[in-house]
């Protein structure tokens, strides 16, 4: 049974976050907007509360959008510890190695024609949009698609190029596309692909911009930690996951107890079975402490 949160009559806010009353054996964390600060740090609370955890038995996962090479943020600071979901479900990464040793474990990538196909509807649907091409190997982009400054494209040329079978990088699985339009508002612009996508790939967004990540159909942070818990043995009412924005959605429906941010998307918070305090106020370390507290 899922754990409804608790809304005060006088404010209609949430009250003060319960912990689930149901044995949990694993933690699975969004990152950014979550797990980590604002700044993108790991405050010393939630590094003690991750490692308390997992010395109590619960194994921690660590289920994001970032691509593995953005992992050491995490594993730099909390010693490596746990398995990591990256790119909303399309790679399995193992973090015990430390920064810079971060080994594929499972990867669901997305193939080469569906990935056409779904810039080819995109193209129709949403002029305007621009392109890039996450890789086991990195990032590639077109010219009009907003650079990274921390993270420089490997390739910039049209996507259908970026795509091709004689690409240099032709063998490095496509792990998402991502897609960005500079005058759609970011719930908009994912409504209108959804849409027009279909079942032909998972469509989901993490950033406050008008930026789409896009997996091959049915993958999902969600699909993916229900493969790697079932490898486990561990149902979905011995796992408690926290997230805040609508990649998260799945996962927090999947899992047994579910939190919502402080800081969540509406849709987070509707998706969810309770709430936390935000990001910025550990919401997720909150919570742990209060699970081995029970």
């Amino acid at each position: 049974m899922r754990h409804h949160r608790e809304v005060t009559e006088q404010s209609g806010r949430p009250g003060p976050p319960q912990a689930p009353t149901s044995p949990i054996r694993l933690i699975a964390t969004d990152l950014d907007g979550t797990l980590l600060h604002d700044d993108k740090s790991v405050s010393e609370r939630t590094i003690a509360a991750l490692a308390a955890a997992e010395e109590a038995g619960i194994e921690v996962f660590f289920v994001t959008g970032r691509p593995a090479r953005w992992m050491d943020v995490v594993s730099a600071h909390v010693h490596g510890h746990g398995l990591a979901i990256c790119g909303n479900g399309a790679a399995v990464v193992d973090l015990h190695g430390g920064p810079g040793t971060h080994r594929f474990v499972k990867l669901r990538p997305l193939e080469r024609a569906a990935a056409l196909g779904v810039i080819d509807i995109l193209r129709t649907a949403a002029p305007g949009t621009s392109f890039a091409i996450e890789r086991t190997g990195g990032i590639h982009h077109e010219l009009a698609y907003p650079p990274l400054h921390l993270d420089p494209a490997v390739t910039i040329a049209p996507a259908e190029k970026l795509l091709a079978e004689n690409s240099d990088v032709a063998d490095q699985p496509v792990l998402k596309i991502l897609a960005h339009h500079t005058e759609l508002s970011p719930d908009a612009f994912l409504a209108l692909a959804r849409t027009a996508i279909g079942d032909h790939a998972s469509v989901t967004r993490s950033s406050p911009t008008a930026l789409l990540e896009i997996s091959a159909s049915g993958v999902s942070k969600a699909s993916t930690l229900a493969l790697c818990c079932a490898e486990r043995g561990i149902p979905p009412e011995e796992v408690v996951a926290f997230g805040d924005m609508p990649n998260d959605v799945e996962m927090l429906t999947w899992a047994g107890t579910s939190y919502a941010m402080g800081n969540a998307h509406a849709d987070v918070i509707a998706a969810a079975s309770g709430r936390t305090v935000a990001n910025n106020e550990d919401g997720v370390a909150v919570i742990i402490e209060q699970i081995l507290q029970n």
